[in-house]
């Protein structure tokens, strides 16, 4: 398997480059080559466990990494899930919840990390480099992150996210890490704001070879790669296969599903649930895709107005036209907005937004008539299926990202009781913190990072 840019500046990478490169030099995000095709052995793969099928996915797309070196990163991945199949499956009435978040920090986040982290060390082991981490966080892929990567060689992290608006245990979970290489930074701003500064400090080259820039954001690869797994795994629990819903604000757990079903596991329909940003309900909805006002919510992982994983969902959907995808983003980068010349190809897609108040009224009511309790980001993914439940003729599985103890907040609000809780969130709230706040200004993080980035 070789990977190539969306943008088309660099092509023919091995797996272990691309998970170390991250972001493309041109801009673009790393794509394969090609996308593999599995039909032929779905009959066998419906007898695996979820850690067998992932041996089976990730073994195509790192093809580059021996088996007897894959398979146990892969098996020692999962060891700490406290669900016996990895992920969890629920039936409640008319629609099934897929539980993401029986990992070390409870969100959907950690499938994808605890992976990355092996593979980290697999492959700076090898090379004998030192890898500086930067990655920006709406909640839980920084606390998935800092777990997967504190205490381990060869790399150190920095995370940002955005100051008080995170959920209060969400930053617990990042910032009560006192690893030497754990580095939290709060950002004056939003998450699009911390998300902007990634990508410049990444689009500053000679700044990342100096000192050793690598991604961990679902931007790398990998993220996706492992993601993918859930979605065959799911789908093959049915005769016929399913559809999913899923809260999105960065696209890339749904664009992981997409890339499921072109790989032939059976996978039918996709739901992008949004919360009142809804750049990408607008988009598959009447076709614009232009930057808004940032809404804060309380489902504040999905508090985004640029979708990062959307460029990959563009290379397919313009039959991987990498110029078209340069021009669009390009267009995008100086206006904000952006409109798509010519046919576009049929994809699986339709999509919802879904306000506050119709989320905490579905957490309530769930939890009253159902005895389940949703977290805010999965109610998003709940009220979103339902509207389409009538014109789907498969089953439809919510995705559920995290666990509901995060958002005690939404929780209240929404008149459970008693509020959700869990005992790793409570140990943390005892512990001493340490972060760094800063304006969203990317000299203060290139300066942050030149003080303490090892191996350079």
């Amino acid at each position: 398997m070789r990977y190539k840019s969306t943008r088309g500046g660099i092509s023919g990478l091995k797996f272990s480059e691309t998970l170390l490169m991250g972001l493309a030099p041109d801009g673009g995000l790393l794509v394969p080559e090609s996308i593999p095709d599995i039909q032929d052995n779905l009959a066998l793969w419906k007898k695996l466990s979820f850690v067998e099928l992932a041996k089976e996915v990730i073994g195509i797309f790192a093809d580059d990494i021996s088996k007897d070196v894959l398979d146990p990163i892969v098996e020692r991945a999962y060891q700490d899930f406290d669900h016996p199949d990895v992920v969890g499956l629920e039936a409640l009435e008319n629609i099934h919840v897929l539980e993401l978040f029986h990992g070390p920090t409870l969100a959907f986040k950690d499938i994808a990390l605890q992976l990355l982290g092996g593979l980290f060390t697999e492959i700076l082991g090898q090379t004998k480099e030192h890898l500086n981490i930067l990655g920006a966080t709406s909640g839980d892929t920084g606390s998935a992150a800092i777990a997967a990567i504190r205490g381990r060689p060869n790399m150190d992290i920095f995370i940002m996210y955005p100051d008080k608006k995170v959920s209060p245990l969400q930053e617990l979970q990042m910032t009560t890490n006192l690893d030497p290489n754990v580095h939290c930074i709060a950002i004056k701003g939003s998450f699009d704001d911390c998300q902007n500064l990634m990508k410049s400090v990444f689009g500053d080259l000679a700044f990342k070879k100096d000192f050793r820039l690598g991604a961990i954001n679902s931007v790398n690869w990998a993220r996706v790669m492992a993601q993918i797994v859930y979605y065959g795994y799911i789908s093959l629990r049915f005769a016929d296969g399913c559809c999913f819903s899923v809260p999105t604000g960065n696209f890339g757990n749904v664009f992981a599903a997409f890339i499921a079903k072109k790989m032939g596991f059976p996978v039918d329909r996709l739901i992008v649930a949004t919360n009142e940003n809804d750049i990408l309900h607008r988009f598959f909805d009447r076709g614009d895709y232009s930057r808004g006002e940032t809404h804060f919510t309380l489902s504040p992982a999905m508090d985004i107005q640029v979708a990062s994983n959307f460029e990959r969902y563009l290379y397919y959907l313009t039959d991987c036209d990498s110029a078209r995808v340069g021009r669009f983003m390009a267009e995008f980068a100086n206006s904000g907005k952006v409109s798509m010349e010519g046919p576009l190809t049929d994809e699986p897609f339709c999509s919802a937004t879904v306000k506050n108040a119709e989320m905490l009224d579905a957490l309530r009511t769930v939890k009253q008539n159902l005895g389940y309790l949703l977290d805010p980001h999965s109610a998003v993914g709940y009220v979103a299926a339902n509207r389409f439940l009538k014109e789907l003729s498969l089953p439809v599985v919510t995705v559920a990202t995290a666990h509901p103890a995060k958002f005690p907040e939404a929780m209240t609000q929404a008149g459970v009781d008693p509020v959700a809780v869990h005992q790793k969130l409570e140990a943390l709230k005892s512990l001493p913190t340490q972060r760094e706040i800063f304006a969203a200004d990317e000299a203060l993080v290139k300066n942050f990072i030149k003080e303490r980035a090892r191996g350079v």
